[in-house]
């Protein structure tokens, strides 16, 4: 294999696990603080359409990557507000989302679809960009891929470094005793919540500013469920939600690069890879109670009311 081949396949490896990264560090924060999203597919394809309507509307990407943010962090407020003051079941408020987002950005995008997008361009820093193999990979891509790195040590150092992330994985883990210390549980899962939002938003405008520069409906494609999978994949941890979100992103890139060889395997069966590897996933993590159970934070997913 030539070197340029490797490093055009390397390179649509990082593409397609960018998204996937941002989105499952989000949530990552959200369950440490023991709130269990299940919307954050919706939450992309609201970031995804915001995203390129704002850049459509303005001719700026970077509007697009406010927009989707700010669209995404506001959109979990929904959530937030449903589960977190209302207390109702997280399960089922966050599936009820998800069916919200896909409704509301296929309405919305509607006037998009068909229209050329606005892409968001590299980042060639010049005579690094153009060292072999490694110039273009780690020097030539585009903004949101550097975010989502600055993202990883960031979310890194808040939870395992600061006063804070104790404070966040306190809640989490007993959110009983948090309260009785002082600590405003509903503030932080707020903030939480708020947190994962705004990160789905930002991992939805890279696959309608980077990723797929245009608006097609349902884009997101379940790779919001993988994001889900890849926290648990990770048991919490942000440094192994890194390796699953490249390892993922490799397994859906490995369908495009099999048709091409043409070994006659269904394209179906193909498309369903990166499916197949998340509930593979999942069943050997299930199946292994020691790992599953070591850094889960023991309120995930139970509602907190404080007592009058």
């Amino acid at each position: 294999m030539s070197p340029d081949i490797l490093q055009a396949i390397l390179l649509t490896i990082i593409t397609a696990a960018t998204p996937l990264l941002i989105a499952a560090l989000g949530e990552l924060v959200v369950e440490r603080s023991g709130v269990l999203n299940l919307g954050v597919e919706g939450m992309m394809i609201i970031g995804a359409v915001t995203g390129f309507g704002a850049a459509q509307l303005t001719g700026s990407p970077w509007a697009g990557v406010l927009a989707a943010i700010v669209c995404g962090a506001l959109f979990s407020l929904l959530f937030g507000f449903l589960t977190l003051t209302l207390a109702t079941n997280q399960v089922a408020t966050g599936l009820s989302l998800t069916l919200l987002g896909l409704g509301v950005a296929g309405m919305v995008g509607e006037r998009f679809v068909g229209l050329p997008g606005v892409k968001l361009g590299t980042l060639d820093i010049p005579l690094l960009s153009d060292i072999p193999l490694i110039g273009k990979l780690v020097f030539g891509q585009d903004p949101i891929f550097y975010m989502s790195v600055a993202l990883a040590i960031g979310v890194w150092w808040f939870i395992f470094r600061t006063r804070a992330g104790l404070t966040l994985r306190a809640v989490g883990d007993n959110h009983g005793s948090a309260h009785a210390l002082g600590i405003n549980v509903i503030g932080v899962r707020y903030l939480a919540v708020m947190f994962g939002g705004a990160c789905a938003g930002l991992a939805g405008a890279h696959l309608s500013l980077v990723y797929i520069p245009q608006w097609v409906e349902g884009m997101t494609a379940g790779r919001g469920w993988i994001a889900l999978a890849l926290v648990v994949f990770a048991s919490w941890l942000p440094w192994r939600v890194v390796v699953g979100a490249y390892l993922f992103g490799a397994v859906t890139i490995a369908q495009f690069h099999v048709q091409a060889q043409g070994l006659g395997i269904p394209s179906q069966f193909l498309s369903a890879l990166p499916y197949l590897a998340t509930i593979v996933v999942l069943v050997l993590i299930s199946s292994n109670r020691r790992m599953t159970m070591r850094n889960t934070p023991a309120s995930l997913g139970k509602p907190f009311v404080p007592e009058r």
